[in-house]
């Protein structure tokens, strides 16, 4: 493992670190939270997901997750959104493919396939590393994430009720197979198959019979992808009468950036350690 940065921050370590993922074929980064109770015991630990475009410093750097996430005593794991390096294929003109467009799945088509092994890496690879790093409790995990990282969240909780206690999003699309600026990447990724696509939808998921306890969904009113992309009311739908239980909370003049994150960031934090620290 590399230590890229180390900094202390409300008693605990703010690191980022790099390795070579088999997964992903390829060096990946990703950035952790340490709180200071720690330093005596194993912690619940959160995974938090990022968007499109993003990389692992967007939140780490404008989510304000970390005085919370020290007092309740949470580690906080935040992996990249994708492969990265020169080798990795791309699409430079697309920021809706490529790097930064991971979605949180296995590619099956070329040249996508050698390398874009997200949801491997992220529920596998480095779940396994970090563990071996530092001090967290692999019994109490939860995730979240925002955007493209709430779709992986859900859909991840989702095929890993086991794993996972809780789970929660802002603005996720929450039906990536029929949204605008998610459909063309998962027929590049996954082919013309829609039957492939539906591993990796959360809505398809629940009317194929995955189930998880309850979610936690933040959304804004005036998120410009709002009624093209996200469309919380799908899901919304999608567990009614079917035993999940959902919070959906819609907000005046919110919109889809990380004032929007670091506003309801606290919340969500408090939603998951109810659920891990119980």
């Amino acid at each position: 493992m590399k230590v890229l940065s180390q900094n202390q921050a409300f008693g605990g370590m703010q690191g980022v670190f790099a390795h070579q993922s088999e997964a992903c074929n390829c060096e990946m980064t990703f950035a952790v939270f340490v709180p200071p109770q720690a330093i005596a015991e194993p912690r619940p630990v959160l995974w938090y997901l990022s968007g499109l475009t993003c990389t692992h410093a967007n939140v780490m750097e404008k989510g304000e997750y970390r005085r919370m996430a020290a007092e309740l005593g949470l580690v906080v794991v935040c992996p990249d959104t994708s492969p990265r390096g020169n080798d990795v294929p791309d699409e430079l003109t697309n920021w809706q493919m490529g790097k930064g467009a991971g979605f949180y799945l296995d590619a099956t088509e070329k040249p996508w396939a050698e390398n874009y092994r997200m949801y491997s890496y992220v529920t596998g690879e480095l779940p396994d590393f970090v563990s071996q790093h530092f001090r967290m409790d692999m019994e109490r995990q939860g995730i979240f994430g925002h955007s493209m990282g709430g779709h992986g969240a859900m859909t991840i909780a989702l095929k890993n009720p086991d794993r996972f206690r809780s789970c929660s999003a802002f603005a996720p699309i929450v039906e990536p197979s029929t949204a605008d600026w998610s459909a063309p990447a998962f027929e590049k990724y996954l082919g013309p198959d829609r039957k492939a696509w539906r591993e990796y939808d959360a809505c398809a998921l629940v009317a194929d019979g995955a189930r998880f306890p309850e979610f936690l969904i933040d959304q804004g009113k005036a998120d410009g992808f709002l009624e093209n992309g996200l469309r919380p009311w799908l899901f919304e739908k999608a567990v009614e009468g079917r035993g999940i239980g959902l919070t959906l909370r819609m907000h005046e003049r919110y919109d889809h950036s990380y004032y929007f994150i670091s506003t309801f960031m606290d919340d969500h934090l408090k939603w998951h350690a109810e659920r891990l620290l119980a």
